[in-house]
């Protein structure tokens, strides 16, 4: 295992997986598992954000012809989906390797606990070296909770995981100055400080009509991922060894710089709820939070104020009521009752069950100056 491991989203389009085909390209995903087992081992964390529910689903079906509406879209993906799991699953024991399936919408990204709920889940199967494979799901949601597309999906993903880079990979090299199908002197735009509205004039459809997102889904999930402080690499899927130098760093694709002062805007993202409570603190607790950048344990708590759920932002207050920090909370203003005051190894015993030993996370948390 190495020290400097990092956590890699990689978005995987239908494209990729059926290598412009109707069906998926068995052969095509077996190289991309070979790849992704071998940075495993190395002690990267993968993640994967798989399209292809709704081309295995009616691949499997035989290509029946169904009517163009949303619950033909869903029957095809509930179809898919467990044939395309069974692909991944099949394919990563080969090398020993555990996957975790993980369906997410839009309400699952922005409902806070929810949203804590999903971070929970996939820093869990991180920590035990399990690789989560994610899509939307496809089968029940409805317009209005829709991602909408896995490129956008992938950088919400990879904003769950705080990972360290997202690699979409699709049937090009990168982004292009212009089409590179039909203008040959098409230049490849190799790095991206600033998405501008040139850079999206320049950004065309998808070019294989099997999947939802085109290269301007594309630019919009970098936008998002690099305001989170996340790198983000588009390149061809059927590169050599694409995964291996996306970790090393080699040029790639085209590569969408990371934003200078990422961490602020992460949180603005994660804490636009208005306050939901408020918890008073010891003057210990607030020394070790504006002082040495640590998170609240319930040791430190004196008193919570207000009625509040588990992911909700609260405020945090010192004995003479100095807003000291916003945070999100990891535990219900119920459960806080009952913990203030106790070390976190005795959550479990009073609660009978426990969401970390934090009360509120220094990542989830912004201190006030």
């Amino acid at each position: 295992m190495m020290n400097n491991s990092k956590t890699l989203v990689i978005k995987l389009g239908t494209s990729v997986l059926t290598g412009g085909s109707r069906c998926l390209d068995h052969a095509r995903i077996v190289e991309l598992v070979r790849q992704c087992a071998q940075q495993h081992e190395k002690g990267h964390h993968i993640i994967i954000v798989t399209s292809g529910a709704i081309t295995a689903g009616r691949a499997h079906l035989g290509y029946p012809t169904l009517p163009e509406t949303i619950a033909s879209k869903q029957l095809l993906a509930a179809v898919g989906q467990s044939h395309l799991i069974q692909l991944w699953e099949r394919l990563f024991s080969i090398y020993g390797i555990h996957i975790g399936q993980m369906l997410l919408t839009r309400a699952d990204i922005e409902d806070r606990e929810r949203f804590l709920n999903a971070r929970d889940t996939l820093q869990a199967l991180l920590d035990n070296r399990i690789i989560p494979v994610i899509n939307e799901n496809d089968a029940v949601a409805t317009a209005e909770i829709k991602v909408g597309d896995n490129d956008n999906l992938s950088a919400l993903v990879a904003i769950l995981a705080d990972a360290d880079k997202l690699l979409l990979l699709t049937d090009i090299e990168g982004l292009y100055t212009a089409d590179p199908l039909n203008n040959p002197n098409a230049q490849l735009i190799t790095e991206v400080h600033d998405i501008n509205d040139e850079l999206r004039c320049m950004a065309g459809d998808s070019v294989t009509g099997l999947g939802t997102g085109g290269m301007a889904t594309k630019l919009q999930a970098a936008g998002i991922a690099g305001r989170a402080g996340i790198e983000v690499i588009i390149t061809a899927g059927d590169k050599p060894n694409v995964i291996a130098n996306v970790l090393e760093g080699l040029q790639v694709g085209t590569k969408f710089h990371r934003l200078k002062t990422p961490m602020e805007n992460r949180k603005r993202w994660i804490f636009g709820a208005p306050l939901a409570g408020e918890i008073v603190v010891d003057e210990g607790a607030a020394l070790a939070i504006q002082q040495k950048g640590s998170s609240l344990l319930p040791k430190g708590i004196k008193k919570i104020s207000g009625n509040f759920s588990r992911g909700d932002v609260v405020c945090i207050l010192n004995l003479l009521g100095k807003d000291l920090a916003h945070g999100v909370t990891h535990y219900n203003s119920d459960a806080l009752r009952l913990i203030a005051g106790y070390h976190s190894q005795e959550i479990n015993r009073i609660l009978g069950y426990e969401y970390g030993a934090v009360a509120i996370h220094r990542d989830d948390m912004i201190v006030s100056k």
